[in-house]
């Protein structure tokens, strides 16, 4: 017959001690479930908790819909920016210094009295004030997959699009 070795024992009196004090546990609260007044207690928390519970969600539920209505006014808010824009635009358009800006670029007219000069484009921009446009001198190099899913997964939580 094999023999066990102390540290085994002691881990299985340990474990049936373990067992020994649950069944005690589970078999006092039984027997104290017969008490009226704990059973009212008990039963007085699982309500609280199932109210507790359903509270959670109302909150939960009430604040997404606040959030969607924040959403929605801002996004209402945006509409009614772009639509007072085009107005704007509008107005612009059918302004005279739109028209007459656009008879002077595109037909070359003028009002009566003024004198057309044409300058040549290189003298012109020898007047210009210089811009220093950074010209990219290596084209875009592919990411690995491996790149690009760190890089969408970095997008995702930091909510860019």
């Amino acid at each position: 017959m094999h023999q066990l070795s102390p540290r085994y024992i002691i881990i299985l009196s340990a474990m049936q001690t373990k067992i020994n004090y649950i069944k005690a546990f589970a078999s006092d609260f039984i027997y104290r479930l017969r008490d009226v007044r704990f059973a009212g207690q008990v039963a007085f928390v699982v309500i609280v908790l199932l109210i507790s519970w359903s509270g959670v969600k109302a909150i939960q539920m009430n604040y997404n819909l606040q959030k969607e209505i924040s959403t929605t006014k801002q996004k209402n808010q945006i509409e009614r920016l772009q639509n007072n824009n085009l107005v704007l635009q509008d107005k612009y358009y059918s302004s005279s210094q739109y028209l007459d800006l656009q008879a002077r670029l595109n037909f070359g007219l003028a009002k009566p009295g003024e004198q057309e000069i044409l300058v040549p484009a290189n003298i012109a921009l020898s007047y210009a004030p210089k811009i220093n446009i950074p010209t990219s001198s290596r084209s875009k190099v592919p990411m690995s997959s491996l790149q690009q899913h760190i890089t969408d997964w970095v997008n995702f939580f930091l909510h860019r699009q």
